[in-house]
């Protein structure tokens, strides 16, 4: 077993207002803290990506903020204290100053950090 705080967590991507650390907790999970400056689209990062959508899933809490999630099938937004699921198939916008933490399958979630790093390079 794992446990792991945002302080403890290596940073796996960083810049244009946006914060995301990365450990992985086992069983092929890792946990992900995430902060992104209001106004943060990762819809241009995602290009490329299979629909042009972040293929993770992901299952978390939103601590701080308000994000609008598009996906093929509309959009969806999110406040702090809500629970969700992000399936397969998703590009976020930080509507506000947003903070949460998710859990997701450690592979799909390196491959989706990986796609952005080499964008943004």
């Amino acid at each position: 077993m794992t446990a792991t705080t945002w302080d403890e967590t290596p940073v796996a991507l960083e810049g244009d207002g946006v914060e995301v650390r990365k450990q992985e907790i086992g069983g092929g999970m890792s946990v992900m803290y995430m902060r992104a400056a209001e106004g943060t689209d990762f819809a241009p990062s995602l290009k490329g990506l299979p629909g042009d959508l972040c293929q993770c899933p992901h299952w978390g809490y939103l601590t701080k903020g308000r994000l609008r999630m598009r996906t093929d099938g509309g959009e969806e937004t999110y406040e702090a204290g809500q629970a969700f699921y992000w399936a397969p198939g998703h590009a976020p916008e930080a509507l506000e100053d947003v903070e949460f933490l998710d859990f997701s399958p450690t592979k799909e979630l390196d491959e989706v950090i990986a796609h952005i790093t080499a964008q943004a390079g």
